[in-house]
Parts: structure tokens; C-alpha cells; sequence
């Protein structure tokens, strides 16, 4: 392994380890910052190393004593910091694209190395805005649901969802009761709902990205209900598994939270969103360029939390549109889709706000909760799992969570902006890895 990816390996997979995440772990029970390690490179000592088995046991950084006297140990024996800092330094002397890409990878896991100190009690607080910019690269500020709340009221009082005493949200809730999916044919929707939009990618999407990518399967995943999960749902790609010749077989699975309750249209989006064309193909898009020696050693260990997160995020919910070849919601097809959409959007706009209302403005969860619900048209389960385990993590409260709305609005800004020839080419790193910045310069030159 050279330098640079011996760096890189060493700074994500110690991050990884130190919020207690398990890169190895087919699970989303298990894993978390690193998405994944579909390299057939040995894993880190940052990872092997019996401190780092003891941490990942233990949950990683908490303010427990145990815990804290763990992440002390394993930072003591793997340098984590300064791996960090030697990807920046290397970021530097390379320049250009990749350079650009590992420069904001930098920058993001030194954010989470301060936000690590903070909760042992070895650093400073890092200020809510730092953190916000280092993931997204914005400002963090409130989101706005006012048109897309607006517009959801015109499409249900056309369909015969008119508010009365329980308002909007009460006309959204009667809507949702008739259209739930069962929790027992998820599998079987599933792959009905995954063989539809590879079609239509097949369609839309494929024919504006280099001919090599048209053979990389899109959407090898399986649905799997799960209980009791503190998330809705969790997409893990695996991508270890080889074909005979060693070609990869591009593997993903998807639990889905068995106590989710979603609507049909709702779960179209959530299907485009994790799957095709949405993080599953553009995962797989990355591992064959990488396989192909068009992408380095980070295309291969993906991390949450960061700018290219944001732009995956934003690549996801953006991808029923470029499914259908469109460019807004109004667009699709079908009014019924449409009104799923919009509340899926809605919903991401609450991420972000739960943030900012956390962190940004100090508020209790109960209060946070009730907003969500309300002024974002969200589920009672989503109010209090995004205000709650989500919102109020140290990590993703203040990191993750705005990721989702910045990268979604600047995905749809660069899609108006640019043809499909040149943008979606750009957006599946087949230009060199980007994130939700570096993008930019690739759409420039």
C-alpha cells in the first residue's frame, strides 16, 4: 500500500474506531463512520490492534470513564491524529482533483477528531458552525418548508385531502393511512420498485456516463427487515465479494426498520434514494473506477460525515429525478409520487432543522420533536428518532444532519445548471473523485 492510501486508511478507519464503528461489520447495527472497505487491501493497524477491539466493544468515545480511558489507550497506540494530518499534508503536494477531494477529507476528520476530544474531555468544545461548515461546507442555517409545504397542500386538496380541524398535517396523516406499505412484502416491493428504476436509469441516466459503466450491475442489494434498530433504515455496501475471474459482484444489502411505517410513494423515493440511481450504483460506479485505476484508495473507504457525504446525499435525493429524466418535483409523473417526494424532502429538511434547533439554538428535545412533527409534516416515529438518537448525537447532530439538505439543494442547483452529459458524469467521479465543493472545479475545467 502506498503513502497516501496507507494515510488515508489509518485516518478514517481510527475515526471509525473511535465513535465505535466496525467497518467490517455487515450490519448498520454495527457500523458507522466508514461506510465501507471494498479493497482487497489488508485492513489498518488502526483497526486490528487490540485497543482498537476494546474501544469498537465499549461503543467508542462516550463520557463514560471506561469509555474514555479505552479511547485514551487507542489513540496512544495508533496516531489518528496525525494520520489526519498527514493526508492534509499530502492533499497539498498532490493539488488538482484528487488533491481538492482529500484536502476536504482532511478537513472533515479533523472535525471529528475535535468533536471525539470534546466528549472525553480532552479537548475544547468545536463550535456548532465549525462543524456544519467542515461537513457541508455552508453556514449552517433554519430550513425553509414553506413552498414545498404549500405544495403538498394544493396535491392533497386535489385528491380530496382537504385540511380540517387537525390542519395540513392532519390531511397528510389521512393521506399516509391509506397508502402504507406491510412491513411483511417489503422484500417483494422491493425488488419491484429496484427493477423499475434500473430501467428507467437504463433509460435516463446510463447512456450520459462512459460506456465501461453501462455493465456494472446498479442495484445487487437485498431488502431485509430488521427490529428494534435506532435508525429507519440502513444501506450497507459490502463489495467484497468476487466473481470467478475476481471482477467485484458490487453487493449492498438494505435493512429496513421492521417498525417502519412508509407509504408506497414514499418508499419509491426511499428506493431511488438507497439504491438505483441513488448510493448503491453510485458506490458500485466508484468501485469500478477504482478496480479500472481511474480512482484512488479513498474511492474505496467512503465516510459519513464528510463533504462527499453531502454530495451523496444530495446525488440520492436527487435520483428519482434523474430517474425519470426531470428536473423538478412537479415534473414526475404521477401526482401521488409527487406528494412522497416532497415529504421525503420535508423530512430531510427536518434533519437539518433538528440540528440547527439543537445545537445552533439550544432547544429541548419535546420542543424539537413538536416542530418537526408540525412544520415538516414528519411521522411521529421520524419527529422523535430526528430530535431524539440522531439530533442530539454529538457526531451526526451537528455533522450528518445538514449535510442532507445542503447536499440535496446544491445537487438540484448544479443539475439546472449543467446538461446531463456533463453534470451526472461529474457527479459518479468519473471525472476524479469530488465532494460537495470540489465538484465545482471538475464542472469548470
Amino acid at each position: 500500500m502506498e503513502r497516501i492510501s496507507k494515510l488515508i486508511a489509518d485516518a478514517v478507519i481510527g475515526i471509525d474506531t473511535l465513535w465505535g464503528g466496525d467497518v467490517m461489520c455487515p450490519s448498520g447495527t454495527g457500523r458507522f463512520i466508514a461506510d465501507s472497505w471494498f479493497s482487497d487491501e489488508p485492513l489498518p493497524e488502526a483497526y486490528t490492534h487490540a485497543t482498537a477491539e476494546r474501544l469498537r466493544k465499549l461503543g467508542g468515545v462516550a463520557a463514560k470513564e471506561e469509555n474514555r480511558a479505552a479511547a485514551k489507550e487507542y489513540i496512544a497506540a495508533i496516531k489518528v491524529r496525525e494520520a489526519i494530518e498527514g493526508v492534509g499534508s499530502e492533499a497539498k503536494g498532490l493539488g488538482g482533483t484528487r488533491g481538492r477531494y482529500l484536502a476536504g477529507l482532511a478537513l472533515c476528520l479533523d472535525a471529528m477528531w475535535a468533536l471525539a476530544m470534546e466528549v472525553i474531555g480532552a479537548g475544547p468544545a468545536l463550535p456548532y458552525e465549525q462543524s456544519v461548515i467542515a461537513s457541508t461546507g455552508r453556514a449552517p442555517e433554519p430550513s425553509q418548508p414553506g413552498l414545498k409545504r404549500e405544495r403538498v397542500r394544493e396535491l392533497l386538496a386535489k385528491a380530496g385531502y382537504k385540511p380540517a380541524g387537525e390542519g395540513l398535517l392532519g390531511a397528510v396523516d389521512a393521506w399516509r393511512a391509506e397508502r402504507l406499505i406491510p412491513m411483511a412484502s417489503v422484500q417483494a416491493l422491493g425488488q419491484a420498485a429496484i427493477a423499475h428504476f434500473d430501467q428507467l436509469s437504463a433509460r435516463n441516466v446510463v447512456p450520459y456516463l462512459p460506456r465501461e459503466l453501462a455493465g456494472v450491475p446498479r442495484a445487487n442489494i437485498q431488502f431485509l427487515p430488521i427490529k428494534d434498530a435506532w435508525f429507519s433504515g440502513s444501506m450497507n455496501y459490502i463489495g467484497r465479494a468476487r466473481n470467478a475471474d475476481g471482477s467485484p459482484q458490487y453487493e449492498a444489502s438494505y435493512e429496513i426498520n421492521a417498525s417502519l411505517k412508509i407509504t408506497y410513494p414514499e418508499f419509491e423515493q426511499l428506493v431511488s434514494h438507497e439504491v438505483v440511481p441513488g448510493h448503491v450504483t453510485t458506490f458500485a460506479y466508484l468501485q469500478n473506477l477504482h478496480v479500472r485505476g481511474l480512482a484512488g484508495f479513498e474511492a474505496t473507504v467512503l465516510t459519513m460525515n464528510t463533504r462527499a457525504a453531502t454530495l451523496f446525499e444530495g446525488i440520492a435525493n436527487n435520483a428519482i429525478l434523474m430517474a425519470y429524466g426531470v428536473k423538478e418535483v412537479e415534473d414526475l409523473p404521477d401526482e401521488d409520487l409527487q406528494v412522497g417526494v416532497l415529504l421525503a424532502l420535508l423530512q430531510d429538511d427536518a434533519k437539518n432543522q433538528s440540528s440547527y434547533l439543537t445545537w445552533g439554538e439550544k432547544r429541548e428535545q419535546g420542543e424539537v420533536a413538536r416542530a418537526l412533527r408540525s412544520d415538516f409534516l414528519v411521522t411521529e416515529e421520524r419527529a422523535d428518532k430526528l430530535s431524539g438518537a440522531w439530533g442530539r448525537h454529538p457526531l451526526l447532530g451537528r455533522m450528518y444532519l445538514p449535510a442532507y439538505r445542503t447536499g440535496t439543494e446544491r445537487v438540484a442547483e448544479l443539475r439546472r445548471r449543467h446538461k446531463p452529459e456533463k453534470i451526472l458524469p461529474a457527479l459518479f467521479g468519473c471525472g476524479g473523485m469530488v465532494d460537495i465543493e470540489s465538484i465545482e472545479a471538475v464542472l469548470q475545467g
